[in-house]
């Protein structure tokens, strides 16, 4: 088993966020470059009961099937609209639903309401050192959650004749999550479909493109979704990772095989900072070029792009990519744009009635779906003004009583990325309250304040009560106060003063000597009452 302890770069995952989704994402994000290493045996030919047992269930998706189910169905629900046409193929991520499982029902959704009698699943290898080939999961089942998904061995059978190279080594798909994680996906969108699971990883470019053409040929009787598993970039900064994904996922929708493989090593030769990788499942999506191509594709599209700097909690020091692209057999109208955040110097402006309503629906559905599914929603909005940079506090109220309530006061993240983040602070990270349970849900109140910049002010008379929120610092403490607090209760400056010193763990008096004073504004909005 792989350790739960995460190697400092991963340290950036464990943010604030209810502790146990930091626990799935400290371990998802070791596990994807540390699963433990199995030396065994090829295995030629499989047994009809070979079942493939979940290795990664609780740790990338939920155990819990009706949690799962929820949480796919909700993934679904907000995915990018499917063209009418069907795709041939699609790439898909395959990280822990919590980081990419939005990007991932994007893939799937272009595939939702056509019929397929075949699901084949490229995967990456991640878990056998060494291997270098392909192996074909080739009788019995994957068993999720959800039950078991049915191998089509007569398929299998047909692809290991058309490419002898490919074995059926079992030990490589024990304990690789790359498909695993799409097998659900697959079970709700197409519950009877047999999938043939395939692990590619071939080390030369053009035995890639051979083993794609012999797939494509090996189906030319059935009606085959194909589905490349891959993650974009390991480890840059967020503005590296979005441009190298932008290049990296152009390459690959133009289907041009050759220049999607340059594109990735060219970029991947820059030394950027941190960037281990630009597509870890490069093989299985030339593959899937390839087959496509012979498949009768000629066109591919962007469907969406994300990486685990925009996740609820996720830092941008050091992200992973996630990309969703169809292939298609005409060309397709791009609609919507596929990378829709905003300049990162887009200016903050008070924001309208409905603006706040989308803030306080998006807080909401955060607790629940992460009560429900232990997974959470992916804050991408059509306004651009939501994803300007602003600090933002939670206050969750229950039947007026402060149920919880935490802030984020830098301005250097999407407003309502903020928002999210700061809901699940203060539901599962107040340390005054118990964890929310979900039978609270219906009796809470959410409020939002959205904070100007903190400006220091060189004495307590700058302070006006009602306007300002304020800031302390003392002695390496420091507490902090909304507009609202100091109405609310009724104190005077004075007395405001004296609480936010006791706030820091300061003697009621410390704010009069030595103490650092900042001030800022909010625009503050609630459930019951929205404000212009």
């Amino acid at each position: 088993m792989p350790s739960a302890t995460p190697p400092r770069s991963f340290c950036f995952i464990n943010n604030g966020l209810p502790p146990k989704v930091a626990w799935v994402c400290i371990v998802t994000m070791s596990a994807v470059c540390f699963l433990a290493l199995f030396g065994h045996f090829a295995v030629a030919v499989a047994v009809k009961d070979d079942i493939r047992s979940p290795a990664v269930a609780g740790r990338f998706y939920p155990e819990n099937p009706d949690k799962l189910r929820a949480a796919i169905q909700l993934f679904l629900a907000d995915a990018v609209p499917p063209e009418s046409e069907p795709p041939i193929a699609i790439v898909s991520p395959h990280a822990g639903y919590i980081f990419s499982g939005q990007i991932m029902a994007d893939a799937f959704a272009q595939a939702k309401g056509h019929a397929y009698d075949l699901i084949v699943i490229l995967g990456v290898n991640h878990s056998r050192s060494g291997f270098g080939g392909v192996s074909v999961f080739a009788a019995g089942g994957f068993q999720t959650p959800l039950g078991i998904a049915a191998i089509d061995s007569e398929a299998a059978r047909r692809l290991m004749e058309r490419f002898p190279e490919a074995l059926f080594d079992k030990p490589v798909h024990q304990n690789e999550h790359s498909i695993e994680v799409l097998v659900p996906f697959v079970q709700v969108l197409f519950p009877d479909t047999p999938i043939l699971p395939v692990i590619v990883s071939l080390r030369d470019d053009k035995a890639c493109t051979h083993f794609g053409e012999a797939l494509a040929q090996s189906l030319v009787h059935k009606n085959p979704l194909i589905v490349a598993s891959s993650d974009l970039s390991h480890y840059p900064k967020y503005g590296d990772a979005s441009r190298v994904d932008r290049n990296t996922l152009q390459a690959m929708a133009s289907l041009d095989i050759r220049r999607f493989q340059q594109v990735v090593r060219n970029q991947e030769s820059l030394s950027l900072l941190g960037l281990s990788t630009c597509a870890c499942g490069d093989r299985p999506v030339a593959a899937a070029m390839a087959a496509a191509k012979v498949l009768g594709a000629s066109s591919g599209r962007i469907v969406s792009y994300a990486n685990s700097g925009e996740s609820l909690g996720g830092k941008r020091d050091q992200v992973v990519g996630y990309g969703a692209v169809g292939f298609y057999r005409h060309p397709t109208k791009i609609s919507g744009n596929p990378f829709p955040e905003p300049p990162a110097d887009m200016n903050p402006a008070p924001l309208l009635t409905s603006q706040q309503q989308v803030l306080l629906q998006f807080a909401r559905k955060t607790l629940i779906q992460y009560l429900k599914t232990e997974t959470i929603p992916l804050p991408r909005f059509p306004d651009p003004l939501l994803y300007a940079r602003q600090g933002a506090f939670v206050t969750l109220k229950r039947h007026g009583e402060l149920r919880g309530c935490i802030g984020h006061m830098e301005n250097d993240l999407p407003l309502g990325q903020v928002v999210g983040h700061m809901a699940l602070q203060a539901a599962f990270n107040d340390r005054r309250f118990s964890p929310l349970k979900f039978a609270e849900l219906e009796a809470i109140e959410i409020e939002v304040s959205v904070l100007t910049p903190f400006q220091r002010i060189d004495g307590p008379g700058r302070i006006i009560i009602g306007r300002d929120g304020v800031m302390l610092q003392k002695a390496g403490r420091s507490a902090v106060f909304l507009p609202q607090v100091a109405p609310e209760q009724g104190w005077g400056l004075d007395d405001m003063l004296a609480q936010l010193s006791l706030k820091a763990g300061l003697s009621p008096s410390a704010w009069k000597e030595g103490a650092s004073l900042y001030i800022f504004q909010a625009q503050v909005f609630s459930e019951s009452s929205p404000r212009p």
